[in-house]
């Protein structure tokens, strides 16, 4: 049984360990948003499979950032496929990890002593946090736009990383938002619409500022990095997310 759930007609969210995938259906065509971590690649394969269809049935990989937990069965399906891999301009350097913008273990070592932190480690250890992956020969979107699957619509919510992006999807109301706004995690006491803990953050943007992008899109269902999706005008969830952001 996948962990596969129908959020709009056509739209699909994967759960992988802790973070979401995100695979849009154009008749027998896919587009596959975000990978999870490597250990994740069996259940986007499976959720793939259980809508009848194949991996080679992916027409276009779309990261939202070159983050391990989003880039497992992205960088795998290119690699056995030859899909191809678009990003933000700006991310694509990070993609081929010319840079790093990423928490690693000395980052998490202050935490060690929180409620859950450790076990935490130790699940996405397992999920292949540690493995160091990257997409040599990933694409800019093309300047014309993409024409893939689902019509997804880039939207520049740069900050968590230096590229960071979000995906539009106006014609069912539905923003992808990635890591830009997520609606729970593991190392968060809250749920709801709210920025990632400060630890994440490794772009040099304004993490804050990025919500701006999101809270002008005409949608009301939000499809996060992490965390189950929300019905909800994006405006308020932003809203929601700036005041806890402020309070903390």
């Amino acid at each position: 049984m996948t962990n596969l759930d129908e959020v709009a007609p056509n739209i699909f969210r994967v759960q992988g360990t802790h973070v979401n995938m995100v695979i849009l259906r154009d008749g027998d065509a896919l587009t596959l948003i975000d990978g999870g971590y490597p250990g994740d690649v069996g259940a986007a394969e499976s959720a793939i499979r259980a809508l009848g269809r194949r991996p080679e049935d992916v027409q276009g990989l779309l990261l939202t950032h070159a983050h391990i937990d989003h880039m497992g069965a992205v960088a795998d399906f290119h690699e056995r496929y030859g899909i191809p891999v678009y990003t933000d301009p700006i991310e694509v350097a990070h993609l081929r990890r010319d840079y790093l913008e990423q928490a690693t273990g000395k980052d998490f070592v202050p935490m060690l002593h929180r409620h859950g932190v450790l076990p935490w480690l130790l699940r996405i250890a397992r999920a292949g946090a540690t493995k160091k992956i990257s997409v040599r020969d990933g694409l800019a979107f093309p300047a014309t736009g993409l024409d893939l699957p689902g019509a997804p619509v880039p939207v520049a919510t740069h900050g968590h990383t230096s590229g960071h992006t979000a995906f539009h999807l106006p014609q069912h109301g539905v923003v992808v938002t990635g890591d830009a706004l997520v609606t729970a995690h593991p190392l968060s006491k809250i749920s709801g619409p709210q920025l990632l803990p400060p630890v994440f953050d490794h772009g040099h943007g304004d993490t804050a500022a990025a919500l701006d992008h999101l809270a002008v899109l005409d949608a009301d269902i939000i499809l996060p990095g992490h965390g189950p999706a929300l019905t909800m005008p994006v405006a308020d969830a932003v809203a929601r997310a700036q005041e806890r952001s402020s309070a903390h």
